[in-house]
């Protein structure tokens, strides 16, 4: 191992093992229980959802910065990390009956549901379903409509595919792959962010010479998942938004980390997938508006990617402390 890369775990590690105060497995459902963290704090309780792929576990580094302002859990979705794993019960109506049967459980009143990604279809259902349980809706880069969804669109990846190449980023190593320390050193260094490695811990099995071994979810849980969404509706949400969207570059304001284009063809190629982008985005923030006209949307920095409660961090935390502030 280089010096370069043992300075970077060195960093890594110091910070890599901050985890909730308190975690418990909570029954929302014959047979299955989700785990819940608790990451304490003063004030109105808000509950964190992680996206498809991950535990509430991502949020261990994030969470404690919320918690001079408000009083913070996590919840685990079912078939993800410490949560049961069984083999029905993915469609949006029983993900969003699981939050909610938390919330009954832990006794929450009137708190803030703050979902990421894939969560934000959750509690798009629990705002339409229970407005007079919450107090507000943050949705962290959450406003993809799972049937409007650039991946199924076969002009959009037509697009994609005409993108010039990337960065040339090597192939992950098998000590990187067995270990959670480089494997979140590798990360930082690839993806310009990682997750805290409790979360790498509760995702992947842990072998029991303490190495990584393979990701505990089976692909039935992620085709479950998005079999069972649903187009996205807020006509019926009566609380309060706070939609934070990753910045997506435009051709006045491109992605700081793409490689420059070596000519025309490249810089139309790019431009038309950007135009392309922009047309999803302001689709899904025209269909919020629509439901949820005082909805408040910030759009981060270009390069913010799809983790912006990682990448834009401080951002992050100043506008939902201000959101909260402003709840009655």
């Amino acid at each position: 191992m280089n010096r370069q890369l043992s300075l970077i775990i060195a960093g890594l590690v110091l910070c890599s093992f901050a985890s909730a105060q308190g975690a418990r497995m909570v029954n929302v459902d014959r047979g299955v229980q989700l785990e819940v963290l608790d990451w304490g704090g003063t004030g109105r309780p808000i509950v964190l959802l992680a996206g498809s792929g991950n535990s509430a576990h991502v949020f261990d580094g994030f969470a404690p910065k919320l918690t001079p302002f408000a009083h913070v859990y996590g919840i685990t979705r079912r078939g993800y990390g410490a949560s049961s794993q069984p083999t029905s019960g993915y469609d949006n109506q029983r993900l969003a009956d699981d939050i909610a049967a938390v919330i009954n459980e832990l006794k929450l009143a009137s708190p803030v549901l703050c979902g990421h990604s894939a969560a934000g279809s959750e509690i798009t259902t629990i705002g339409n379903q229970h407005s007079d349980r919450i107090a507000g809706l943050i949705y962290l880069d959450a406003l993809d409509d799972p049937r409007d969804f650039p991946a199924s669109d076969p002009h959009y990846m037509e697009l994609f595919r005409k993108l010039p190449p990337g960065p040339v980023v090597p192939p992950e190593t098998a000590e990187e792959r067995a270990s959670f320390a480089l494997t979140r050193a590798r990360d930082q260094r690839v993806k310009g962010f990682a997750f805290p490695e409790s979360e790498y811990r509760n995702v992947y099995e842990v072998r029991p010479d303490g190495s990584k071994g393979i990701y505990k979810t089976p692909q039935f849980v992620h085709d479950a998942i998005g079999d069972g969404d649903i187009k996205r509706d807020y006509s019926h949400i009566r609380v309060p938004v706070l939609a934070l969207l990753q910045g997506w570059p435009t051709a006045e304001h491109p992605d700081p980390n793409a490689v420059p284009p070596k000519n025309e063809e490249e810089r139309a190629a790019i431009k038309a997938f950007a135009d392309a982008t922009q047309a999803f985005g302001g689709r899904w923030r025209a269909n919020l508006l629509r439901g949820v006209p005082s909805a408040r949307i910030v759009e981060l920095s270009p390069g913010s990617g799809h983790y912006i409660f990682l990448t834009r961090e401080a951002a992050c935390i100043a506008e939902i402390r201000d959101f909260i502030a402003r709840l009655k």
